[in-house]
């Protein structure tokens, strides 16, 4: 990845059990917002928080993210957080430090959801991950910051920032601050507050089994994701 140094990279993890529109709109709000060279959408292939599992299976989820990202720039899809050889869970503080060993010259981020950082404080090492990557979290409408404060691990505040970073695009709010550990330790944290999105998988899903062809389902995958749930007999 020696061509990655010095760039701006955005680790996006998550299921993509199926990649959605809502993926898409966040991934281009902080492409934008954070003037980003790369978005690595990453399927995950064991989530340690959903022992169930996923849907789909790895190989459908990277298939359909790549065409979910067609086309997009700056989105590339990461197979870093392929299944574990072994069956072990992937976990996002272990892949962080893994691209830092890959491209230590790039300045890392780690976009997600509100709802997945809502869940924060029970990751593997919660308390080290704010600082391996600045955190970008994609919160809805009229979500108070204070909750998401109040997700923190124990030991860590959110302090505003002095002077909050202009956004890159000014048709995208970003807000910013410092978050800081009990050592003084300090890294960057980022919200977009104004994404009126669906970012829920779980409807989404429910919403694909209930429709007999693509064309009867309310669009909310890109057409060729749409198109291959339905070639495939996904989630039915």
């Amino acid at each position: 990845m020696d061509q990655d140094s010095h760039k701006r990279i955005a680790f996006f993890g998550g299921s993509f059990d199926p990649p959605h529109l809502g993926h898409l709109a966040v991934a281009r709000a902080a492409r934008d917002a954070l003037r980003l060279d790369t978005v690595l959408f990453a399927p995950v292939g064991a989530q340690p928080l959903k022992p169930q599992g996923s849907a789909a299976t790895f190989a459908d989820r990277v298939a359909m993210t790549e065409l979910a990202i067609d086309g997009e720039r700056g989105f590339a899809v990461s197979q870093i957080d392929a299944p574990d050889a072994e069956g072990r869970p992937n976990y996002t503080l272990a892949t962080l430090r893994r691209l830092h060993a890959e491209i230590p010259s790039a300045t890392l981020f780690c976009l997600m959801g509100a709802d997945s950082f809502l869940s924060l404080r029970h990751w593997h090492g919660a308390a080290e991950v704010p600082f391996a990557a600045s955190m970008v979290v994609a919160s809805r409408p009229g979500q108070d910051i204070g909750a998401l404060a109040a997700a923190l691990p124990t030991g860590i505040a959110l302090e505003p920032a002095q002077n909050s970073p202009a956004s890159a695009d000014p048709r995208i709010e970003l807000r910013a601050g410092t978050l800081r550990n009990a050592s003084g330790k300090t890294a960057a944290f980022y919200v977009l507050p104004g994404l009126d999105v669906e970012i829920s998988a779980s409807e989404t899903r429910a919403q694909l089994r209930a429709a007999i062809s693509p064309a009867d389902s309310r669009q909310l995958v890109p057409t060729a994701v749409e198109r291959y749930i339905h070639d495939h007999a996904l989630y039915r």
